[in-house]
């Protein structure tokens, strides 16, 4: 069964959420977490995108992604690929990070989205 379309268009705001390949740590320390958001800021301005929040686990991440521009197919996998490229570079770890198609959903109601950023760790 094929995936269903992927909605994108300018303004949207997506909760994206990602996670390691078999349920792996995507990060091994605190370096590894900075690197990650390095190359999230400079997605973000590549991509024109707003970072309003952001929450990073041991296995996946979450992030709360404005899009000015309708690119987020684009991003994520300029995202997902810079860091697991520098993540291979510096462990030796010759794996995947991430484990398939990112998790995205998309808010119809800005009211909604603002009460519910409230909420993260």
């Amino acid at each position: 069964m094929a995936r269903p379309l992927r909605i994108e268009y300018p303004g949207a705001l997506y909760h994206i959420t990602s996670r390691g390949d078999r349920r792996e740590a995507i990060y091994i320390n605190d370096d590894d977490r900075q690197a990650f958001l390095d190359v999230l800021t400079a997605v973000c301005a590549r991509f024109n995108w707003v970072c309003h929040a952001y929450c990073l686990m041991d296995n996946h991440y979450h992030l709360l992604i404005e899009t000015p521009d309708a690119n987020l197919c684009k991003g994520m996998r300029q995202l997902n690929g810079v860091y697991t490229q520098r993540f291979i570079a510096c462990t030796g770890v010759l794996a995947m990070c991430f484990r398939g198609a990112i998790r995205r959903f998309w808010w119809k109601k800005v009211r909604t989205f603002w009460s519910w950023r409230g909420m993260w760790c």
